[in-house]
């Protein structure tokens, strides 16, 4: 039986703690060398994909922005149109959010840069429930956090007929008369529980007929949302064993949906630390985490399980003795603390039971808990812990998400990957031209008009 191939992608981290802001060699999130130093590195890998996360509103604690990590960027659409003019076959991945956007403007920015890069764009959707970011747009924070998936498959859904309105054989008409061109559009009529338009889709099909879709979240919903309609989900999954029961499970759910196995990848997202030995790589991982997670970060992570002021808390002393405030978050806005930790009491004790078992401090119990999934050792440790995953099915490769940019991803380019291509497990060249073609997704549909 062949040996699987293995997915790469890279993550230009946006909103999030893992870049090490300290390091000489962290650049500008504005200045747009960055992104492209970052983009031609991963193409000269020949990585399947460049990936940007997005924040909609800068994040809060305590009543004051929240510093210490990556605040935000330029716009997503604006970045990758940009690196679309700078790339040849890299495919271009950005998070729109489907709570506070339409479905006919999506649709037009995708299917624009879809055209632009020749089939290479990807659309991550994602949801939002909160009125803090709300706030920011006229729809505010009128979405109940249940409806937020019913919402996002109604916009997919919607987006799917625009983009399916021009029929893929529609070619150029000409008036001989006047000399213009024209090209026929698909009408479209969407009408649904929280949407109704009606009207001529201006775009034509694009390259790949829709972008690549992918999903990020591990929730039930989550799962069954990219069961039924995602190319691609990011997890995050720290053993072997957690990532081959979200594979089954996940890959379980496709037949309902008329969809087989290959018909979604699984991405775990992952950090590696490189050394010219794996004792160095650990020494080198323990620099790096503890840079990430400088005291100040440290009580901040405290502060939103906790969901009190800690300022005055020792994070090189014990856990706090009191218990978190349970009930609405009110110290942190603009995160996910409320559901990361339905039960925050329960999860105080986990980590106090951590603390105690291992003898940590509180900045060390939130090194431990805050983790990702690390691959840490030599380029040739490495090359067969990630070959190892995907042959086991435990995911068809990794988003990669390095702590220092745009520069962090140069070493594994050029120690890791040759190494994963003399394995026989990665491409040494592009075969195809469009994202869908490096993932091995099969042709988008071609039906055109449907309507809600």
């Amino acid at each position: 039986m062949p040996r699987k191939q293995i997915h790469l992608a890279a993550h230009f981290p946006g909103v999030n703690n893992t870049t090490v802001w300290s390091d000489p060699a962290s650049g500008s999130h504005i200045d747009f060398s960055s992104f492209q130093h970052f983009a031609e590195t991963a193409e000269r890998a020949r990585f399947d994909f460049l990936f940007l996360a997005e924040g909609l509103r800068l994040r809060e604690q305590g009543g004051e922005i929240y510093d210490l990590d990556v605040m935000g960027r330029p716009d997503t659409f604006t970045i990758l149109a940009a690196l679309a003019a700078v790339t040849d076959r890299l495919g271009l991945a950005g998070t729109i959010n489907s709570t506070f956007n339409e479905p006919y403007e999506v649709a037009r920015q995708f299917a624009s840069l879809d055209h632009l890069s020749a089939g290479r764009a990807a659309w991550n959707v994602v949801t939002s429930w909160d009125a803090f970011t709300g706030e920011n747009f006229r729809r505010g924070g009128f979405l109940p956090q249940e409806k937020r998936y019913s919402r996002a498959k109604e916009f997919l859904a919607a987006a799917f007929t625009l983009f399916d309105s021009w029929a893929p054989d529609a070619g150029i008409v000409a008036d001989k008369e006047t000399g213009e061109f024209w090209r026929p559009t698909g009408e479209f009529s969407i009408h649904t529980d929280q949407f109704a338009i009606d009207g001529r889709f201006p775009v034509p099909r694009s390259p790949q007929g829709r972008p690549v879709i992918l999903q990020a979240g591990d929730s039930e919903e989550g799962r069954e949302f990219a069961a039924s309609g995602a190319d691609a989900i990011f997890t995050r999954h720290g053993t072997l064993e957690a990532g081959q029961a979200f594979y089954a499970d996940v890959k379980g759910r496709l037949a309902k949906y008329g969809r087989d196995p290959e018909d979604l990848k699984i991405l775990p997202a992952a950090t590696f630390v490189l050394g010219d030995t794996d004792a160095e790589a650990q020494e080198r991982a323990r620099h790096v985490r503890y840079q990430q997670v400088s005291p100040a970060t440290a009580i901040k992570f405290l502060e939103q399980l906790w969901n009190r002021d800690l300022s005055d808390h020792d994070p090189d002393g014990p856990l706090p003795t009191v218990d978190p405030v349970v009930g609405e978050n009110t110290i942190s806005r603009g995160r996910a603390s409320v559901r990361m930790y339905k039960d925050p009491i329960a999860t105080a004790n986990e980590w106090r039971a951590l603390a105690e078992a291992k003898q940590l401090s509180t900045r060390e119990v939130i090194i431990e808990v805050t983790g990702r999934q690390n691959f840490i050792g030599t380029p040739q440790r490495i090359a067969e812990a990630l070959d190892e995953f995907v042959q086991a099915d435990a995911s068809d490769g990794f988003v990669l998400v390095p702590h220092v940019t745009p520069g962090g991803l140069d070493e594994f380019a050029d120690t890791v990957v040759p190494l994963l291509q003399e394995r026989g497990v990665f491409r040494t060249e592009y075969e195809g031209t469009t994202l869908r073609e490096h993932l091995g997704l099969k042709p988008a549909p071609t039906t055109s008009g449907a309507d809600f």
